[in-house]
């Protein structure tokens, strides 16, 4: 068998039309006061009507890790200094005025855990919340105009029923025979310590403009939303007796009573298209004192469970419903009008949501997991229907609000559709550990206060005239007076006038006849009744004049009640024409309200491009700013770049000056070497070929040869001094140089680095540097105390031979107080060995003049002696050593 699949269920259009009026959701906020052990606060109230948050140390909202704060605005802020009685006339007092009026309400509590939700709903003794002081105004308001119990009932319908006077003595009899004696007598001595003194007598409320000609009635009920499921606070517990235990002999052991759980109950909808919870005990109240014991005796079966952050926290929403019956007086102004249509109830529903919380903070595990996990569903799906239909009225969309999803917004939907008023009083909690929680509330509020509900319509006026009630006493107040004067009965039932009656007569005498003749027992008993006619008939005139004077008042009383009726209806008319004209006010009104919501709206977006237009502008400058910087660092950047290759260029300037006026120098010196050296040679070939000739042999014949040069002196063959500019290339004859004396003789203090690995080659001359100090490693301590530097390098010639350098350099201190080396100058020592012959070669000898030889061959051992060596920086000429051979003077 297939089972057909559930569909929702349509839509029905509503019973009455929703007004075209409407009025945004009233939200509220309340700061609740710092804790004991709590330092850092994170919310400040601006004004009645804003508030700011700061976020606390440690918590970054923007990316580039700023603080960032944020305000809420609310119809009106109550601080921690606000009373509870300054909180209720603003918040629940009109709420009130709407319920005796018959207008329905809702109010309910949202915030964190631990936010005061409670406390504002509750309260404490001498300090009474919105529910008390609610209670107490509607009963100081209906007080003289309640009704007897059960003369309203209800259909377990979400119904009124009436019934009469005799009906409804039947029902208290039949219910106060089947309750137990109560154990005292007096109300107030009924009251739970905890509870009672809620409201001081001083701070009591009372609704102007009740309708005097109606009767009243106050229905209450208490439940719960626990885990989704609904559960009847006021509902009494009860014992399974069915499963006792019994003994062999057939008789109970003990009463083994067993505990039943409540049953959830269901939500039904009823012919207004309500929602209502099925079978919830509604309980009848006649007082404040009653109404608030009734409250207490649920309100210690909610479900209550301590956590990390709050001792008794709330797991359930809890739900107060007071339901106000009122039904108008007949003609009379003496009994309630026995028609149903013609009763009215209106409801308050005060709610008070659990806490938001987060299982990680709270502790919580196993059942109140569950619990935190359900209520914030709740909650989830309560913002989601508030979402939505802030969409629908903002965007005209019509997307379907997901009421069914949760029991809290199911319930309520008919609030949110034009059926009351709706209210919010968001509770928050200054302490800096609330503060992610918090700025949720905050902004769920803020798109609270944007949805908009219809206005609730008023009710129909009765026909009958008013003032019934005033009347109807007026008369039984006169009818007593006049009793009084003449002596009548007052406030007696109707025997006991009858009996006053016959006893006011005169007595009648013995009747009794014993003697047929006897005439004097019937003439006086004729005489006893003629006097008691005679008495009856003056008192009958005595009546009926009381009734032709009654009459007769009651008749300018209806004169003047028609003069008064045409009065007010002369009044109405008057107020028929107020009524148009307000009319057309309310419709020009209305005209400029839409006019006003439209330009607000066109000032919200014009404030959020501003807004735009200005972050844009501020992140603009900013980055200019930043550019700005950027450039200006470049600038100077480019500035010092340019000083330093300024100052790069300039020493590499002087420096390649001093190498072109180094290598010129040694150029010319190059040129004149090679030119001694030409000369040398023939100087040399003359003085074979002179002493080759023999005495035996003929002269050749004379030679032309140029003559011998003259050896320069010592300062012809000192160098020239550098300058910054080249030198030009001397004319002069060359002369014979000597070695230069190295630089490092100076009075300068030197840093000798030789490596661990130099050689020692055992040479003749060695470079000897004075005022130094030797190192195998350079360290910073000791380039700190010299200015100059030089480093002996080791390397193998082109020909095998070890070759050795002196790189020198400056020591120069940097910026950051270090040292740093500048090379400047090398020079190269190299070590040659030459093939000798094994005798001296004669000069007879010799090969021709113009053979090709090397420099070693055409010297002996005393001529290569006279070979001395320089060495000089930067030379090109191979290794750095210059041969310049030099013949011994010869001795004569």
């Amino acid at each position: 068998m297939n089972r057909q699949a559930k569909g929702k269920t349509p839509r029905r259009p509503p019973r009455n039309p929703p007004s075209s009026q409407k009025d945004p959701v009233g939200v509220y906020c309340r700061v609740r006061p710092l804790g004991v052990g709590d330092e850092e606060c994170c919310i400040e109230v601006i004004s009645n009507t804003t508030i700011q948050l700061h976020a606390p140390e440690g918590f970054k909202t923007n990316r580039n890790g700023e603080y960032k704060e944020t305000q809420y605005s609310f119809k009106k802020v109550f601080g921690v200094s606000v009373s509870q009685m300054e909180l209720f006339e603003h918040v629940a007092k009109p709420l009130v005025d709407d319920l005796i009026h018959g207008k329905n309400g809702l109010l309910f509590t949202y915030g964190v855990t631990g936010s005061g939700k409670t406390f504002t709903m509750t309260g404490s003794p001498g300090q009474g919340g919105l529910l008390p002081r609610s209670l107490d105004m509607i009963f100081n308001t209906i007080g003289p105009y309640q009704t007897k119990r059960y003369v309203f009932k209800t259909d377990d319908k979400n119904g009124m029923e009436i019934q009469n006077e005799v009906d409804a003595l039947l029902e208290r009899q039949r219910r106060e025979n089947n309750l137990p004696a109560p154990k005292t007598t007096s109300s107030r001595q009924k009251l739970d310590p905890e509870i009672a003194d809620m409201i001081k007598p001083e701070e009591a409320y009372k609704t102007d403009g009740v309708d005097e000609d109606s009767s009243y009635s106050v229905f209450v009920s208490y439940i719960e939303i626990y885990n989704n499921y609904i559960y009847d606070l006021l509902e009494e517990t009860q014992e399974d007796v069915i499963k006792p235990k019994w003994n062999g002999g057939g008789t109970p052991v003990r009463q083994n009573t067993e505990f039943v759980p409540p049953q959830s109950k269901i939500l039904r909808e009823d012919q207004n298209h309500n929602m209502y919870v099925a079978g919830c005990m509604e309980v009848e109240v006649k007082s404040a004192e009653e109404t608030f014991q009734v409250f207490w005796r649920g309100q210690k079966k909610r479900k209550v469970a301590n956590t990390r952050l709050n001792r008794e926290s709330s797991r359930s929403h809890s739900v107060f419903i007071i339901k106000l019956a009122q039904a108008p007086l007949d003609a009379d102004g003496d009994n309630i009008l026995q028609d149903k249509n013609q009763v009215t109830v209106s409801q308050l529903c005060l709610v008070d949501l659990a806490g938001s919380e987060r299982t990680g903070r709270t502790g919580a595990e196993g059942t109140r997991i569950r619990e935190a996990g359900n209520i914030n569903q709740s909650l989830l799906n309560l913002r989601t229907c508030i979402e939505i239909l802030r969409e629908n009225q903002m965007c005209g969309t019509n997307r379907m609000v997901p009421y069914r999803d949760s029991k809290v917004t199911h319930l309520f939907k008919n609030y949110f559709d034009g059926e009351g008023k709706v209210r919010m009083v968001v509770n928050v909690n200054p302490k800096a550990d609330d503060y992610e929680e918090t700025l949720l509330v905050m902004r769920f509020a803020e798109m609270t206060q944007e949805v908009e509900v219809a206005r609730p319509a008023d009710r129909p006026i009765c026909g009958f005239t008013p003032g019934r009630r005033h009347r109807n006493q007026a008369f039984k107040d006169e009818l007593s007076r006049k009793l009084e004067e003449r002596g009548g009965p007052i406030d007696r039932d109707l025997p006991s006038v009858i009996n006053h009656l016959v006893f006011s007569l005169p007595p009648l005498p013995s009747s009794e006849v014993t003697d047929p003749h006897d005439d004097i027992t019937l003439p006086r008993l004729i005489e006893a009744l003629q006097n008691r006619h005679r008495i009856r008939q003056m008192m009958i005139e005595e009546y009926n004049k009381a009734a032709f004077m009654m009459k007769s008042t009651l008749q300018n009383m209806d004169s003047n009640l028609i003069s008064k009726d045409n009065f007010i209806h002369e009044q109405n008319g008057r107020l028929v024409e107020k009524d148009k004209v307000i009319q057309s006010n309310k419709a020009e009104i209305e005209r400029l309200e839409k006019k006003n919501k439209m330009l607000e709206l066109k000032i919200d977006i014009l404030q959020k491009t501003t807004k735009t237009y200005e972050g844009d502008k501020r992140s603009l400058q900013q980055e200019l700013e930043t550019r700005e910087q950027r450039l200006q660092r470049e600038l100077s950047e480019k500035r010092r770049m340019e000083q330093r290759l300024h100052g790069v260029v300039s020493d590499t300037q002087h420096k390649w000056e001093k190498e072109c006026e180094r290598r010129v120098n040694a150029k010319q010196l190059e040129m004149q070497n090679k030119l001694w050296v030409k000369d040398e040679k023939l100087k040399q070939l003359k003085a074979i070929v002179t002493e080759g000739k023999t005495p035996g042999r003929p002269d050749p014949p004379p030679r032309q040869t140029q003559p011998h040069p003259q050896r320069p002196s010592r300062d012809e063959r000192l160098p020239a001094k550098r300058s910054a500019s080249p030198s030009p290339i001397p004319t002069t004859t060359p002369v014979r140089p000597l070695h230069r004396r190295s630089r490092s003789a100076g009075g300068e203090k030197w840093v000798d680095h030789k490596p661990a690995s130099s050689l020692d080659l055992g040479t003749v001359l060695q470079p000897v540097i004075p005022n130094a100090i030797q190192v195998s490693t350079p360290s910073e301590k000791a380039l700190s105390k010299c200015d100059r530097y030089v480093l002996t390098h080791q390397e193998v010639a082109s020909d095998g031979e070890i070759k050795t350098k002196l790189i020198k350099g400056e020591v120069l201190k940097t910026r950051g107080g270090g040292q740093s080396v500048q090379f400047t100058d090398i020079e190269t020592l190299k070590q040659e060995l030459t093939t000798v012959p094994g005798r001296k070669r004669k000069s007879s000898e010799g090969t021709p003049a113009n053979s090709n030889r090397t420099d070693g061959a055409w010297t002996d051992v005393e001529t290569r002696c006279a070979v001395a060596m320089e060495m000089r920086a930067g030379s090109n000429m191979g290794p750095g050593l210059e041969h310049l051979g030099v013949t011994k003077r010869r001795k004569p």
